[in-house]
């Protein structure tokens, strides 16, 4: 097992709500001597690190090498897809360096949903069944064969929303369209995959692994359509509590022995120790847990209220993670829930309108149990806070119940204000009962 630092010189990658959430649990740990962020113009990361004076360039990551190398870099912390996909935890690997996050090898898994569906089959983890295709005119034809009402997803990374659950054949066809033709989101769509629509609640799992041992976070329960009643189109999340009490204990222990254990065994299989955080979204069908996709990297929203209740020195549990030694980490789990709402921008997810002023944010941040994560903020030319990106900030509570957590919450939301603000009032409404 590798020797854990006294200190901790961090280094986080990535400059959105979910990083925030990592940077001020960091922060909180009295090891940290240093931490650098890569976009210190997000107000919420730029108060708790110094900037990271290379560029985050996927292409030319050598000046990034060469900070972590000046500046004895310990624990590289990698938040968002992309960079993971473009192999950059590979280039920044060293001796003495742990990185948290997967390499291109493993980052496949959400890169590619084509080459996951493929994996899954190989490893027996109960998943949907599926069609992968690169030309459009087959994937219609296909799509005219079925049945039943399916899903299509761009097969590539899409920051989340290169899915569409359709209602009916003309909303299918469409979708093929504007993925594989318009190619709404880039290269993304070179491929989709069509896959039967799975009935039943969706939860998220999240487990952090070293490649060996795995330590299966708290349930989530995720909520991707844009309005109130899951309805609207899908979007990067607009809210999400913790824990699911959809998961029990007996279907926790199913979900890691038939999806989570095996994912990771697969990939050593495939000569990839998988480093970092493997999150499963999942359906509970009435046949069981299956999975609709997998994702490399803690999703967001629900890292966020799973840092507002996770207890432990998370520098420390995640070098343990990227360096080994996983199986020895001290993690808890404060009792009570957390509860995440989205405040979006008018025209979310299709085209955020940008530049709007944000007043009551310290009023907000002033209430009890409550924690707001910048997502999408800058300041302007004159110091003000506004809007600069789809989602804007993330606004979380704790509460000793779900309902009261999401009170907490919406009071908060309620103090906020800019023009064509957007939220969810019902994240975590229809939720089942907690469990014991």
């Amino acid at each position: 097992m590798p020797r854990i630092p006294d200190t901790f010189r961090i280094l986080l990658i990535g400059g959105g709500g979910r990083e925030h959430a990592l940077a001020w649990k960091l922060r909180q740990s009295p090891r940290v001597e240093r931490l650098w962020v890569t976009h210190p113009e997000n107000p919420g990361l730029g108060a708790l690190g110094d900037p990271c004076e290379a560029p985050l360039d996927l292409k030319h990551s050598f000046r990034l090498e060469r900070f972590c190398e000046k500046e004895r870099v310990n624990l590289v912390v990698i938040g968002p897809e992309d960079p993971l996909a473009a192999g950059l935890a590979d280039k920044l690997a060293a001796p003495g360096r742990a990185i948290f996050g997967p390499g291109a090898e493993g980052a496949k898994l959400e890169a590619d949903k084509s080459w996951a569906k493929q994996l899954m089959r190989s490893a027996s983890i109960p998943t949907a069944e599926s069609r992968t295709f690169t030309d459009p005119r087959k994937a219609k034809s296909y799509l005219e064969t079925r049945e039943t009402s399916q899903v299509v997803k761009a097969s590539g990374l899409a920051r989340g929303k290169g899915v569409v659950v359709a209602d009916s054949l003309d909303e299918a066809l469409e979708a093929i369209d504007r993925i594989m033709v318009q190619r709404a989101f880039g290269d993304a769509g070179a491929a989709v995959v069509i896959e039967e629509r799975l009935q039943g609640p969706e939860v998220s799992v999240l487990a952090l692994t070293d490649g060996r041992a795995i330590y299966t976070l708290e349930p989530c329960q995720d909520h991707k359509r844009l309005l109130e009643g899951d309805r609207g189109p899908n979007t990067g999340g607009m809210g999400a509590y913790c824990p699911s009490g959809a998961v029990d204990d007996a279907m926790m222990s199913r979900i890691e022995q038939g999806v989570i254990v095996p994912a990771i065994d697969a990939l050593r299989r495939e000569g990839v120790e998988y480093r970092g955080v493997l999150y499963a979204g999942l359906m509970l069908t009435p046949a069981g847990p299956k999975v609709l996709e997998f994702n490399v990297r803690f999703g967001d929203p629900e890292c966020q209220p799973l840092m507002m209740r996770l207890r432990g020195d998370l520098a420390e549990i995640l070098y343990r993670a990227g360096a080994g030694g996983l199986a020895d980490a001290d993690i808890d789990w404060d009792p009570r829930t957390a509860c995440c709402i989205v405040l979006a921008s008018r025209g979310y997810p299709d085209k955020p309108e940008t530049g709007e002023t944000i007043v009551g944010v310290e009023n907000a941040e002033a209430m009890e149990d409550v924690q707001i994560f910048h997502a999408g903020t800058k300041r302007d030319g004159e110091g003000r806070l506004v809007t600069a990106g789809g989602r804007v900030l993330n606004v979380v509570a704790l509460g000793d119940t779900l309902a009261e957590a999401r009170e907490k919450a919406l009071q908060a939301c309620d103090v906020i204000h800019f023009p064509g603000m957007q939220l969810r009032r019902d994240i975590g409404a229809a939720a089942p009962a907690i469990r014991a």
